[in-house]
Formats: structure tokens, sequence, C-alpha cells
């Protein structure tokens, strides 16, 4: 959701220059969070998975359970999921989970600026903008992790930026 609302401070206060031009302005989203990759890197399958440098690749997917995977608020440091519907495959076989079958954590993200038009002529004008991204501060979890071989299976371990301010001044023209 876009928005813009011109601020009515000219009729609050006596309209002049300083009272003309204020609006704020803000962008907010709220989004599911990105599918978590099931992933384990012991080749049990024996498809040939191999690594290079700090890649791997032609990685399996260890198998499902099934059951219901229980989501935990992330801020717990516990698992985000019910890590113990899934384990590694059976030497020789593919596993049975989904690469990507499940979400993460969303998100809620309110950006809000401040902005104040200076015209100096018909065509060009000054634009002072206090702007700040994730304004409320709101915690913005990345997805957890998603391989069955790591100690941190299942914790979320990494979060967006937090809040950022930023002030500027345009020149439109």
């Amino acid at each position: 959701l876009s928005y813009r609302y011109t601020l009515p401070v000219d009729r609050l206060l006596r309209p002049n220059r300083a009272t003309r031009g204020w609006a704020l302005t803000g962008i907010t989203r709220f989004a599911s969070g990105q599918p978590v990759t099931m992933l384990e890197f012991d080749d049990n399958s024996l498809l040939g998975t191999f690594y290079s440098g700090s890649t791997y690749y032609t990685a399996d997917t260890p198998d499902y359970l099934g059951g219901n995977l229980g989501f935990r608020n992330p801020r717990s440091g516990m698992p985000y999921f019910n890590t113990t519907l899934f384990t590694p495959e059976a030497l020789g076989q593919i596993g049975t989970a989904n690469r990507r079958f499940f979400h993460g954590p969303g998100v809620n993200n309110f950006d809000l600026a401040l902005l104040k038009d200076l015209p100096l002529t018909e065509s060009k004008s000054f634009q002072f903008r206090a702007e700040f991204f994730n304004v409320f501060n709101h915690t913005q979890f990345m997805n957890p992790d998603g391989n069955v071989d790591d100690a941190t299976f299942g914790v979320v371990t990494k979060a967006r930026d937090p809040r950022i301010g930023q002030v500027a001044i345009k020149f439109l023209f």
C-alpha cells in the first residue's frame, strides 16, 4: 500500500510559506515469508552431490515424516518449525520432503516520510525529506535454516535491517 497525505498545517496555523507544502507519505507492506528450502548435503541418495569451493551442488532433500509443522515465534530462540518431522534420507533413497513446501516468517513493514515542498519558481522547487524505513522498528525475520545436517536446523538466526532514518534535500526541476 502506497499513500500520500497532504498535511493541513496551513489550515491550523496562519497560512504562510512555512505552513504550506507539508505531506506525509509511506509504503506499507504485509507479505507471507519466503519459501524455506529443505536440503541436506550428505549425498545419501547417491546421486552425486559434490562440494566445490564454498558451494554444494545437487543437494538432497530430507525425509518428511508427516505431521503438524507447529510454527513458533522466531523470537523464542527455539526452532521455527517442528524439526523432529525431518530426518536424513536412507542410503540409496531420495528424500520425501518437497524442496520448498512451507514459508518462513512473514513481513509487516512501514516506511514513512515527512516532506516539505519549497517552491522557487513555477517549474523549480526544493523538497526537504525526512525518511524512515521500518519506522516502528518491528523485527523482520529471515528464513530459518533448512539444512537438516546443521546444528541450527529450523532456527531463525538472522533478521532484516532495523529502523533506518535519513534526511535529504532534493532539487526538483
